[in-house]
């Protein structure tokens, strides 16, 4: 539903890249979870390699789940494209930008 403004609504947007430096937004979302029904979005530095990004934010957010299996994870995909990630790349040089949209599939989901 759109919202009508009563003024002139024109300023800059607080979340914008400038704003974050050296770090980014990403948003995570789990594909087919139930418990876990919408991305979370998380704040981390644009040379995260992949291994860590896994390591530190998704598995730990993901391990809300008792049904989590890390071993189980597949299927990713970035901005609606699938991909798949090289743990030694960083989350920018694998194509990963400000507000991305990463969601993944386990094997139950």
């Amino acid at each position: 539903m759109a919202v009508k403004a009563l003024y002139d609504y024109s300023f800059p947007s607080k979340d914008r890249a400038e704003n974050f430096g050296d770090d980014m937004l990403v948003n995570v979302g789990w594909a087919g979870n139930n418990l876990f029904c919408s991305p979370a979005c998380v704040r981390v530095p644009k040379a995260m390699t992949w291994a860590a990004f896994r390591a530190e934010v998704v598995d730990p957010w993901a391990g809300g789940d008792p049904d989590y299996d890390p071993s189980s994870v597949g299927g990713w995909w970035l901005d609606g494209e699938p991909m798949t990630p090289a743990d030694d790349v960083s989350l920018v040089d694998a194509g990963v930008g400000h507000k991305s949209l990463i969601t993944f599939r386990t094997g139950g989901s």
